[in-house]
């Protein structure tokens, strides 16, 4: 069996019933993450000229691995699990080798596929590189950089505050609830029909009405805003819209297989928090860069090696920050740095995670780096997130 596998499906056919009303509903999920480009506006994050980094492969079978699902309290195997969730494709690399790669539902190699909240960890390390070259200083308040900020909930906060969603800004991640921020901040970009008349028309302007709740650098609260208002930090460090400046600092150096893009408002600010769509193995791309140091397959350096470490060592309160969240994380002992996930009290994985059944994994300990891309019918489903996880440590396991 090839390495490469596509199962089923025509994703090719556009649903004549998809709108902006109903494209995140679960019936036409699976068709409209992979075809965000032909219903919302979207920009270019170009690959560049520079060759591609080409992945070998080494076929092995992964799929048959045993292991046991705590949260659904059964025992399944690897093939199982990515079966049950939703799965559009998943991949698997160690050593820089392809051990596994698998697309279902007419998903292929080179389709583009929303990321949703993985587009943060891509934020977050174009934050680093700016920080790396000096441009942004993360102790500093974002006033510094965009001085409308201290007429607005975030006047005080600081660049780390954003990094590590420690705000005290008010903001609800309830998906389920359409008078939430987070879905408001979808109608304000116009990737939902307005149902509030006033709300501001832009991501900006947006970001702008949100208040301050409580301290900043209080404990860890999960708010896509926090991601939205870093990347507004990184254009006006850098002079340069994210688009540019994520193809020039991130994008271009990867040796990525295909241009990535990203979903724009009214006025070509992009969707930072979850806009961002790519291939898979441009995702195990990016991923490898937390096993090198920030440097990638290409041989250039994106992230000093001392940002990668500070990612997976978080800062000295970190830990307790998470534990004191609100949210119901259900990860004991982890943390969150840098926009990504570090799920175990040691420091050996990092995920990177999107709503829908999004995920990078990192495991340093067995040089290995997996991705998911999923179209969950829920937005987020621990029965089928921790599985997921589950499935790729005793790949990692099995491996080391």
């Amino acid at each position: 069996m090839s390495y490469t596998m596509t199962i089923g499906g025509d994703t090719g056919r556009k649903p004549s019933e998809v709108t902006l009303d109903n494209w995140q509903s679960a019936a036409h999920l699976h068709w409209a993450f992979q075809h965000v480009a032909d219903f919302l506006p979207t920009a270019v994050i170009s690959r560049g000229h520079g060759p591609i980094a080409e992945l070998t492969s080494t076929p092995t079978a992964l799929s048959d691995i045993p292991l046991h699902d705590h949260t659904n309290d059964r025992r399944t195997t690897v093939g199982d699990v990515m079966a049950s969730t939703a799965t559009d494709g998943w991949i698997v690399v160690q050593h820089g080798k392809v051990l596994a790669e698998q697309y279902h539902g007419g998903m292929l190699p080179g389709t583009s596929h929303l990321l949703m909240s993985v587009s943060k960890s891509l934020v977050g390390m174009v934050a680093g590189a700016l920080i790396t070259s000096g441009a942004l200083d993360p102790d500093a308040q974002l006033s510094r950089y965009v001085p409308v900020l201290a007429q607005s909930g975030y006047a005080g906060a600081t660049v780390r505050h954003l990094l590590d969603m420690r705000s005290g800004i008010a903001f609800s991640e309830d998906y389920l609830d359409p008078m939430a921020e987070v879905r408001l901040l979808e109608q304000a970009i116009g990737w939902a029909p307005r149902t509030v008349p006033n709300l501001p028309s832009t991501m900006y302007d947006f970001l702008l009405t949100l208040r301050q709740k409580s301290p900043h650098g209080g404990p860890f609260e999960y708010r896509s805003c926090e991601t939205d208002v870093l990347g507004w930090i990184c254009e006006a460090a850098a002079g340069v819209r994210m688009p540019e400046l994520m193809s020039h600092l991130l994008w271009s150096k990867l040796g990525a297989q295909n241009d990535a893009t990203i979903g724009v408002d009214s006025v070509g600010t992009g969707m930072f928090d979850g806009g961002i769509n790519a291939c898979l193995r441009d995702l195990v791309r990016f991923g490898m860069l937390f096993l090198t140091g920030g440097t990638s397959l290409t041989g250039q350096q994106v992230v000093a090696p001392s940002w990668i470490a500070d990612t997976f060592s978080g800062g000295p309160d970190s830990r307790e920050a998470f534990a004191a969240s609100p949210d119901d994380n259900r990860m004991p002992g982890g943390m969150y740095r840098n926009q990504c996930w570090l799920p175990y009290p040691g420091d050996d994985v990092l995920l990177c995670l999107g709503i829908h059944g999004q995920m990078i994994y990192v495991n340093r300990s067995a040089d290995v780096v997996a991705a998911k891309l999923s179209s969950w019918p829920l937005p987020q489903d621990a029965t089928k997130l921790f599985p997921t996880i589950a499935a790729f440590d005793e790949i990692a396991a099995n491996l080391s």
